[in-house]
């Protein structure tokens, strides 16, 4: 900021970096706002990255490091390139120039962009009264055009300007605006609420990998219950989780769930989620009970849901594929749904199929899991101090000991390959996990005992 002023350019911190300062937080990044143009600014900076030059925008390493490189238009991908960039871990500052914006006839970016020179043209475009602050840091001057400081002080999320103007020009801003209400404890006016309202169902104009990303930061940063009770109040949940939307009112067995319903129930859950918690581990929460609706019955006993983890294991791997999450998170969340009610079996499990239990990949997820279920239920965690302690008591190498034999001594042995070798290996290998196996001459000689020869 100092080196554009002194090539004679005004130079603002702008944004959610204002108002954490604002609010006495720590920012997590940091973007400026000037009059010089893109083209100067990469003048003046000559290592930057015009990520988005034809919108005013371009990023400058804060330190001496490589940015990585990234096709044009990569934000569509759902992630923005800076915070692509800062996550592959260059320290960069978003640039943008002062500008006024045209049509957004594609939800999302300006058909025409008009550079200014005045400050205050400039905030006027942007999101949120909260997100149009001015800061000037050398000065320690606040500038603000908009109301911001004012709705800060009354913990409001307010529109600049129209609402229905604001997310017509990008409809994203109607999550933002819920977690931005859920991360802050804040209320959303009425008029910005209204609109939301109106327009929930444009949601389905967004990229869903920008609605998967605002989902996910709406479960991780520590507020996730308001937000999906937001979700709920705004129309968005039946929008862009339908299946989710539909466990209100699905009922449970008291004895099991006294809490309530299913939404209840997964409120509760979301509620004790841990900020920055994994990805992975909030979807699982948020989706575990996710096959209850369409397997909910009242039998003579009482009510039950047959099935329900194998129909909301699918629900969740289609729910994932709908959202583009890598195939990486999709199978720990579609791992943690599917897995979620083996713990009511724990104690009776033989200790072969415990020890396989226990060595699910990121095991301690399944157990935050189960230990978030119980505590918005029944609250015993008697099955979760148990399989902890018995996680805690077993080393590394009994869970996962090496295999005693293979294939090639299979072959060795006298045997043809083929399917039965998956057999005769798992039946080894739960013996060795029991402990009654333990070196390669007593494995060959119980395969030879058990599995005669074709």
């Amino acid at each position: 900021m100092r080196r554009l002023r002194q090539n004679g350019y005004q130079a603002y911190l702008v944004g959610g970096c204002v108002r954490d300062l604002v609010l006495g937080r720590e920012p997590a990044d940091y973007d400026v706002a000037t009059d010089a143009t893109p083209e100067t600014v990469m003048r003046i900076f000559p290592q930057t990255w015009a990520v988005g030059a034809q919108f005013g925008v371009v990023l400058v390493p804060a330190e001496k490091t490589a940015i990585p490189r990234f096709a044009p238009d990569d934000q569509e991908a759902g992630t923005s390139a800076k915070e692509k960039a800062m996550g592959a871990g260059a320290h960069v500052v978003e640039v943008a120039t002062f500008r006024s914006d045209g049509l957004y006839t594609d939800g999302r970016h300006p058909d025409e962009v008009i550079y200014t020179k005045d400050p205050r043209e400039d905030v006027q475009r942007r999101d949120f009264t909260i997100n149009g602050l001015l800061l000037d840091p050398i000065q320690n001057e606040v500038l603000d055009f908009v109301g911001g400081r004012d709705d800060l002080r009354a913990g409001i999320i307010r529109t600049i300007g129209a609402p229905e103007r604001r997310f017509a020009e990008d409809k994203l801003r109607m999550l933002r605006a819920v977690r931005f209400a859920a991360r802050f404890g804040y209320r959303i006016d009425a008029a910005t609420l209204a609109a939301i309202r109106a327009l929930a169902h444009q949601i389905h104009q967004v990229s869903r990998e920008r609605v998967r990303d605002e989902i996910v930061k709406m479960l991780t940063e520590g507020h996730a219950r308001r937000a999906f009770e937001l979700l709920d109040e705004t129309g968005l949940l039946k929008e862009t989780l339908p299946e989710v939307d539909k466990m209100h009112g699905v009922q449970q067995p008291p004895q099991f769930h006294p809490e309530g319903d299913v939404w209840v129930h997964t409120l509760l859950l979301l509620e004790g989620l841990p900020e920055k918690c994994s990805r992975t581990l909030a979807m699982g929460a948020l989706l575990h009970d996710v096959g209850k609706p369409p397997t909910f019955r009242v039998a003579p006993d009482r009510i039950r849901f047959d099935g329900h983890v194998e129909v909301g294991t699918k629900m969740a791997e289609e729910i994932c594929h709908r959202l583009r999450f890598s195939n990486h998170d999709s199978e720990q969340i579609a791992s943690l749904v599917a897995n979620h009610m083996r713990f009511a079996d724990a104690r009776e499990m033989k200790p072969s199929t415990l020890k396989r239990f226990l060595r699910l990949p990121r095991f301690d997820e399944h157990l935050e899991l189960h230990r978030l279920d119980c505590l918005a239920s029944h609250r015993d965690l008697s099955l979760y101090d148990f399989v902890r302690q018995k996680r805690a008591s077993f080393p590394e190498e009994a869970i996962r000991p090496q295999p005693l034999i293979t294939g090639d001594n299979l072959i060795a042995a006298g045997y043809r390959p083929g399917p039965r070798f998956k057999e005769i290996l798992a039946a080894v290998e739960d013996a060795q996990l029991e402990g009654r196996l333990r070196d390669k001459e007593e494995a060959l000689q119980f395969v030879g005992r058990e599995f005669t020869p074709p």
